[in-house]
């Protein structure tokens, strides 16, 4: 399966959200705080985002809690 990052804030109703749909469905994940660390803040704005969650499955982005995405992309 695809290496997956959340990127995430502190204050991000849907970031829980998606964190909690990966952790039922036993998809293992790196989180990536852009409240608490700079560098993933950074990597965020390089990839042209400025909002979160945005998820990282292998080379795809998903950015918002899009359920049926994630299915797809994790073959859930």
């Amino acid at each position: 399966m695809d290496k997956v990052k959340v990127y995430s804030s502190d204050t991000c109703p849907y970031c829980v959200a998606v964190k909690n749909f990966l952790t039922e469905n036993n998809v293992e994940f790196e989180e990536k705080n852009v409240t608490t660390n700079a560098e993933a803040r950074n990597e965020l704005i390089q990839k042209g985002y400025r909002g979160v969650p945005v998820i990282v499955v292998g080379e795809e982005e998903v950015v918002g809690f899009d359920q049926s995405r994630l299915k797809e992309l994790l073959s859930l």
